[in-house]
């Protein structure tokens, strides 16, 4: 997948996210009958999905044992409709099912949740999730030859081993996302195993797979962490913005209708509830290619395949031309002398349309630049319907919301002018040490994750047209990740309160950020000072992984220091590295270099 395409990928994910893998035709869009049977067919990769991603820790034996449960309670669901356990949410009889497990619940800790039941069951099971999945062993790697031949002597274990390892790592990630990724492993492992260079051939096409549940991952986070800290009025705003941006031609009467089904979809996905989310993402499809010629005259030729052909298409279309007779203004938002009863009459309905008519007008703008001006626009109305001539007030709203839009953009062109001028590996110097310093508290693996992400995120973007929007929604999704989904995760008060105070203003709150002063260094141990001669074994990418876990550790122990303090210890290693690995005894040299290092 090349970059560029990737890119565009990932501006669309904040149009829409993966939905479900069936063979189903535009005709057959309410014909609830095949997503029954897809259900049905593979009540076991749903049951691995959630199971595995409840319980990470969960081993292989007991996912067999859940898996086998379930089947029998399909099997007996099928024979007989009427049985009272039947008739329950299929979520709640997963639940069930673990809490039920012999021994389970005590020990992968989760039996605090098994004593509670329903809405507070399934919320207790959702936040027992971790986002962090340093305590799992690395994902395990066979040789080539070793994994071509688990598939084909068992087809169905090898996936089901796969999808148990991909989604207790990407606890997160909607069901149908993670179908659609062993679906995409398996035509690797056919085309693979069929060649000569096996390794290479892995190496190569299952790339772009581990692209792409990065993209979902991260943008599917970051959606349902608006979603459960900041509520359905937030949900809405961000599917307004990018639904209106991707379809500047459809009626507003028919997003806000759209929208029912992409709310109810996110309320299933977001809890982990696999049944619904696929019910959900299914019907948000069905729902669009129905409704195609009011929503865009670009994805007719997309409806008529089959999914996810269907989605796919839809995903790499082209976004509408916003249509001709489209003024950049709405008049009625800031000419009206009736602005403020319209607003008094409907206050969601009223910005909820604000934001569709800005969003159409404007889509070289970035998803949180779009509602960062509508949080502009709420907070001007507050003011100005409290005067004696509102109209006089808002008259000039515009002017406030091209106020808004230059801090942003100057924002990334400063981002943009740090890429120019310290290039790759500067920039990540750069970001490590900055979100280290910010976020201390978070581990050493989560903040080169981040550090990574922020500069994947420049090095893709500050070369194009897109510039800003690319930089922004990107950029915003890094945030999505530190904040997380859970409601009361904590790493900070400052770092806190830009997560939880306004959603569409945390890129600059944490522009504005300093370094965590309440953070106390742990103190310094021999290991911190102690270098040893497997790093002149480490190779490319593994040896900048250790250079850049030195780096932010020594962040974490010298937080005092300055940014150039900082850099200046860091070359030093650096060195002192390159001329240990060049001597005979590299561990004496790295006795005598250590201490000097550290200190």
């Amino acid at each position: 997948m090349k970059q560029l395409k990737l890119t565009g990928f990932i501006f669309f994910l904040f149009f829409l996210t993966e939905s479900l893998t069936l063979s189903t035709k535009p005709q057959d869009v309410d014909d609830s009958s095949n997503i029954q049977k897809f259900i049905e067919e593979n009540t076991g990769s749903l049951t691995i999905i959630a199971f595995a991603q409840y319980v990470q820790e969960a081993t292989i034996d007991e996912m067999e044992m859940l898996v086998k449960d379930m089947k029998a309670y399909k099997d007996r669901c099928l024979a007989n409709q009427t049985l009272p356990e039947c008739s329950e949410i299929a979520n709640n009889v997963l639940q069930e099912m673990i809490c039920a497990l012999e021994g389970v619940p005590q020990k992968h800790n989760f039996s605090h949740c098994c004593s509670k039941v329903d809405f507070e069951r399934r919320l207790c099971f959702l936040y027992n999730k971790k986002a962090n999945v340093e305590f799992l062993p690395p994902f395990p790697t066979l040789d080539p030859e070793e994994k071509c031949q688990a598939y084909k002597n068992n087809r169905e274990s090898f996936l089901n081993h796969y999808m148990y390892e991909v989604a207790r790592r990407n606890p997160f990630v909607f069901a149908p996302a993670l179908l659609i990724v062993a679906a995409r492993f398996e035509e690797v492992a056919k085309i693979c195993c069929e060649e000569e260079q096996k390794a290479n051939c892995f190496r190569t096409k299952a790339a772009p797979i581990t692209q792409y549940l990065k993209a979902l991952s991260s943008y599917q986070k970051t959606v349902c962490g608006a979603y459960l800290k900041f509520g359905l009025k937030v949900l809405n705003s961000i599917n307004i913005a990018v639904f209106s941006k991707k379809f500047p031609q459809i009626e507003f009467k028919e997003l806000t209708s759209l929208l029912e089904d992409v709310s109810a979809m996110y309320d299933g996905c977001c809890e982990g509830d696999v049944v619904r989310c696929i019910r959900g993402q299914n019907q948000v499809m069905n729902h669009i290619c129905s409704k195609q010629d009011s929503i865009s005259s670009k994805i007719e030729g997309c409806c008529e395949k089959k999914i996810p052909e269907r989605e796919d298409c839809i995903i790499n279309s082209k976004k509408d031309d916003r249509p001709k007779d489209l003024s950049l203004r709405e008049a009625k938002f800031t000419d009206s002398e009736n602005v403020c009863q319209e607003r008094d009459t409907d206050p969601d309905n009223f910005f909820a349309e604000f934001i569709y008519e800005y969003s159409r007008r404007h889509q070289d703008l970035s998803t949180p630049e779009l509602l960062r001006i509508g949080r502009v626009y709420e907070d001007l109305l507050g003011d100005c319907c409290n005067r004696e001539n509102p109209p006089d007030c808002y008259r000039h709203a515009e002017d406030k919301f091209n106020e808004t839009t230059e801090k942003s953009l100057k924002m990334v062109q400063q981002e943009c002018q740090l890429f120019q001028n310290l290039g790759k590996d500067g920039l990540k110097y750069h970001y490590f040490i900055k979100l280290t310093k910010i976020a201390p508290q978070l581990s050493t693996e989560e903040l080169m994750s981040l550090g990574n992400e922020m500069v994947t995120a420049l090095t893709t973007c500050c070369t194009l047209s897109e510039e800003f929007a690319c930089v922004d929604n990107l950029a915003d999704l890094v945030l999505g990740e530190l904040c997380g989904i859970n409601e009361n995760r904590t790493i900070n008060p400052a770092v806190d309160h830009c997560c939880k105070a306004n959603f569409a203003f945390r890129r600059p709150c944490f522009e504005a950020l300093k370094a965590d002063k309440m953070y106390v260094p742990p103190p310094v141990s021999q290991d911190s000072s102690t270098f040893h001669a497997d790093w002149c074994q480490a190779q490319n990418e593994e040896l900048q992984k250790k250079k850049i876990r030195f780096l932010v550790n020594l962040v974490k122990l010298k937080p005092e220091l300055t940014n150039e303090d900082l850099k200046t210890l860091f070359i030093n290693f650096t060195v002192a590295v390159e001329k240990c690995c060049k001597e005979q005894e590299p561990e004496v040299c790295f006795n005598e270099e250590g201490p000097e290092i550290g200190n």
